[in-house]
């Protein structure tokens, strides 16, 4: 009788383990999301900020912020340096968007291996009703917004 309650224990430790598991590669996944959004706003900005000073005389001054100081220069001499920092964040961009894609295998791998399924939540079952479930064995993890991710 014990031995079953031991079987039965580490099993349902296996299964939190996996869960938690599954919890961090999705937060990993969120905050891929994050940044790629966060530094694409940045391009988004330095885009903005070409477009306004393009137009304007090359001798004329303009300030920027450099480390948090503000520094006086010229239009001709920031136009460059924005436009690289521009190509920068686009090349972090491609580099964290195939990061992004890396991870979206590894937790689909991870889904397979450990028969993975997504609980919906109860408007999506009350629209699924007509479904049925399989008899599948495999670990019920609930959608990312339920999990504090």
């Amino acid at each position: 009788m014990a031995d079953i309650a031991g079987k039965d224990n580490r099993e349902a430790m296996s299964e939190q383990a996996i869960a938690n598991m599954y919890s961090v590669l999705r937060s990993e996944l969120n905050q891929l999301y994050s940044k790629i959004t966060e530094i694409e706003m940045e391009v988004s900005e330095h885009s903005l900020v070409l477009g306004a000073i393009q137009p304007l005389d090359p001798s004329r001054r303009c300030y920027r912020m450099i480390g948090g100081v503000l520094v006086e220069r010229t239009i001709k001499e920031v136009m460059p340096a924005v436009q690289r920092n521009k190509e920068g964040l686009e090349e972090v961009i491609t580099r964290l968007n195939e990061a992004l894609e890396k991870k979206k295998k590894e937790i689909a791998e991870f889904e397979l291996k450990h028969k993975i399924k997504i609980r919906k939540s109860d408007n999506e079952a009350k629209n699924d009703n007509s479904r049925k479930e399989g008899t599948a064995q495999g670990v019920l993890v609930g959608p990312a917004s339920e999990q504090g991710v």
